[in-house]
């Protein structure tokens, strides 16, 4: 488990953690079960500068702004990226090693710019409809840890990986079924206490994450024949977006 919280700690946030003394599929696993304790210090970090804003006066666009780049500040911008070459895969052809090619790439093509300024505009906008009514602080936390459960869908058993190689390839089926079921249920029960909101909002937020997530995951497989470290970062991009909808409403 020490070496679990080393990857998902080292992968999904900047911290400054040792590397895993060892990785196979089982450490691969449990850190992707880790995935939402793993958000707790980047959803923190959010709070912060909501509450910082709202302490400021600052308008509601403005504190959003600053909670979503800081975010991706804290987590190096691995998931943004991901969204980006995930979008000029779909977009780039029919032809599966093509598409992976354009996905490895590094450059970003139109597609990806389009959508990038499209979900960081809707997870602003989200956000900052529920600065506005006065639970921001609360919408951004539940967005950033459902955010990063979706991972567990990505690397449920039964989706495979679309290279031999990569992080999609260390974590492609290293989640058993049940656990991979168990974290939306889980989640969704420990958000219906969410001050501020309905009992009904916080479990729809995460279940709205899982879906998108779902969805996006489902097409990524059909198209490149699997799972690879950028569609799992563009799952927790879209997620994110998803959650901070349900919960702005």
């Amino acid at each position: 488990m020490r070496d679990s919280a080393r990857l998902a700690l080292g992968t999904l946030t900047a911290l400054p953690v040792p590397a895993p003394r060892k990785l196979d599929q089982r450490v691969a696993g449990n850190a992707m079960l880790l995935a939402p304790v793993a958000a707790l210090p980047l959803a923190a970090t959010a709070v912060l500068v909501v509450l910082g804003g709202e302490l400021l006066g600052l308008p509601a666009l403005v504190s959003a702004t600053l909670a979503v780049a800081a975010v991706a500040l804290a987590s190096r911008g691995l998931h943004l990226d991901g969204l980006a070459d995930t979008a000029d895969g779909l977009a780039a052809s029919y032809d599966r090693d093509r598409a992976l090619r354009v996905m490895r790439s590094g450059d970003s093509g139109p597609a990806a710019m389009v959508t990038l300024l499209l979900v960081l505009l809707l997870q602003c906008g989200a956000l900052a409809g529920a600065v506005s009514a006065g639970h921001g602080a609360v919408a951004v936390a539940l967005a950033v840890v459902a955010g990063r459960g979706v991972l567990v869908l990505g690397c449920a058993r039964g989706v495979p990986s679309a290279r031999e190689d990569g992080l999609g390839a260390t974590v492609a089926g290293s989640v058993a079924l049940p656990l991979a079921v168990l974290v939306p249920v889980s989640l969704a029960g420990l958000a219906v206490p969410a001050p501020g909101l309905p009992w009904w909002q916080g479990p729809l937020a995460v279940l709205a994450a899982f879906a998108v997530a779902g969805a996006l995951l489902a097409r990524a497989v059909s198209r490149f024949g699997g799972v690879t470290g950028d569609v799992l970062g563009a799952c927790v991009e879209s997620a994110t977006a998803a959650a901070l909808v349900v919960a702005s409403v």
